[in-house]
């Protein structure tokens, strides 16, 4: 019980403080790979914590209630919710902890299924529409992209087997060779970097969660940092000049269908001041220690809950008969 208690309490102070926190810490991407490694420590270890609680709080209850375990070897907490579930507090309690265990259970199963469907979902969408894009359009070898014959202006790239970028006529008219160029790596660094599946998985917490704000806020600043990431990629190659023309230049066009990754998408506008001013290395440094020491106290907490459970120094006072 205790540690059900760690977890549940570890979790909320997650969901409540990093919503708010970490979109000031990670502001201006001066750090985005620190800024990404930290709300995904968030959301993992917030989902895992929950998830922990439900899983000890019902073997607790089943456990003690068809094996009877004496209460000798337990502590207190577990002592009381075994005397819970075997009805020393009365038949209402009792039915009232297993009814309340059942439909925890019953709704971190509903849980499950709806995250599982949101990342099927997502899966069957973007496969279909990479096989349809590779269908209506040609293969250009010397891009490495599907060109489609439409003139509205886009580029954007789905998963799907294999994966594939798509650019339009309309793009190939408006940007020249180094232009593209620099678009086409963006679009690349999603795909090496399996973007989407990180896309697909924080989309699909805010799905299943719509009403917890730290799923929603977290889809979104993964996405944004995402494209960030796809940016530097792009600069690293073709440069910061290059890269910041091209996405002006392409700052009216059209991001692509939902389940895609277009490199005028999210976030432009902080993106294209973030590369037409760079952050000073000070800033950098400072913005890796920040966001470096929020992961950590972050995943070391949730250790620590844990550990002093385990250890029963958790606090759990006993109910009184």
């Amino acid at each position: 019980m205790s540690v059900a208690v760690c977890l549940l309490v570890y979790g909320f102070i997650i969901a409540v403080l990093a919503p708010s926190a970490l979109p000031r810490l990670a502001r201006g991407g001066a750090a985005p790979r620190f800024a990404l490694t930290a709300w995904l420590t968030a959301l993992g270890s917030t989902v895992l914590a929950w998830v922990g609680a439900l899983t000890t709080l019902t073997v607790d209850v089943v456990r003690h209630r068809v094996h009877h375990m004496s209460q000798a070897v337990m502590d207190d907490c577990v002592t009381q919710l075994h005397d819970a579930a075997v009805g020393q507090y009365g038949g209402a309690t009792q039915v009232g902890l297993f009814i309340l265990t059942g439909l925890a259970a019953l709704a971190s199963a509903f849980w499950f299924v709806r995250i599982g469907h949101s990342l099927w979902q997502a899966r069957r969408t973007t496969f279909s529409h990479a096989r349809m894009a590779r269908i209506a359009g040609r293969h250009n070898s010397e891009l490495g992209a599907v060109v489609l014959d439409v003139d509205h202006p886009a580029a954007y790239c789905v998963a799907g087997k294999p994966h594939t970028i798509v650019v339009t006529r309309g793009v190939l008219t408006a940007l020249d060779d180094r232009h593209i160029d620099a678009v086409l790596a963006h679009e690349r660094a999603h795909l090496d970097g399996r973007h989407h599946l990180l896309l697909a998985l924080t989309r699909g917490l805010a799905t299943a969660l719509p009403r917890i704000r730290l799923f929603a806020v977290g889809a979104a600043e993964v996405a944004r940092l995402l494209e960030i990431l796809a940016d530097d990629a792009a600069v690293r190659v073709h440069g910061r000049a290059t890269v910041l023309r091209a996405l002006l230049t392409v700052s009216d066009m059209s991001e692509g269908p939902a389940e895609a990754m277009g490199a005028t998408g999210i976030g432009l506008t902080g993106r294209v001041a973030r590369l037409a001013a760079p952050t000073d290395r000070t800033a950098r440094r400072r913005s890796r220690l920040t966001l470096g020491a929020a992961t950590a106290t972050a995943a070391l907490t949730a250790v620590a809950a844990l550990l002093l459970a385990a250890a029963e120094t958790a606090v759990c006072l006993p109910i009184s008969s």
